[in-house]
């Protein structure tokens, strides 16, 4: 679907163009939303920065998230999931904190322990690049929405149906350039889906930041 983040940011800065989309601000979600939002950033000629959520994993199972939290403490949980699981609220307090903590130390390497600004009256479009369960998406969204933006546009290259459903309810709109029915995973969606570093994904927050293809 995607030959890499670079192709699929250039795709979904075609569809916001298209939606007519306007912006103040690009907020990439790192690692893998920065190759993205560096594309659409220059495409809407806006500053690109980022924004920091960690999931909650689900006890015994770190593959499972039931929620995620940003370095301020905004923070989502799947209830549903959490009641099935039977997740007690001491975990969850636990691992919050143990979460908190991470989204803060990368917030102290990618933003120089600066946290978010307020976004008062801001027009603000967050980047990843994909949306599977919108836990993330969800934390990243609400930390957003209490900065102050006037009106918070969540962009990705491929999204899960039954996950957008959940970032609109947020009060968000949702820009993807493919909802696929038989949504497996997002790197599916890319012939080129590596990891990056973060030395790698901190260089797309320079104007003209590395491209993918040349890192």
């Amino acid at each position: 679907m995607f030959t890499d983040r670079t192709d699929a940011g250039e795709r979904l800065a075609a569809r916001l163009t298209e939606r007519g989309v306007d912006a103040d601000l690009v907020l990439a979600i790192p690692r893998g939303g920065l190759p993205v939002g560096r594309v659409v950033a220059d495409r809407l000629g806006v500053p690109l920065d980022v924004i920091v959520a960690v999931k909650l994993v689900a006890p015994g199972n770190p593959e499972l998230a039931v929620g995620a939290v940003t370095d301020d403490g905004s923070v989502w949980t799947n209830d549903r999931l959490v009641s099935r699981l039977g997740v007690d609220d001491a975990y969850l307090h636990e691992e919050q904190a143990r979460a908190q903590a991470v989204a803060s130390q990368k917030v102290r390497e990618y933003r120089r322990g600066e946290s978010l600004p307020r976004l008062d009256g801001e027009r603000v479009v967050v980047v990843d690049d994909g949306l599977a369960t919108g836990a993330t998406a969800l934390a990243c969204v609400r930390q957003v929405r209490a900065a102050g933006a006037d009106a918070v546009v969540l962009a990705v290259p491929v999204a899960a149906p039954e996950s957008v459903a959940r970032v609109s309810d947020e009060g968000a709109e949702v820009v993807a350039v493919e909802m696929p029915e038989e949504f497996g995973s997002v790197g599916q969606c890319y012939r080129d889906f590596r990891q990056l570093r973060d030395a790698e994904a901190r260089a797309y927050l320079d104007p003209g930041g590395a491209s993918e293809d040349r890192a």
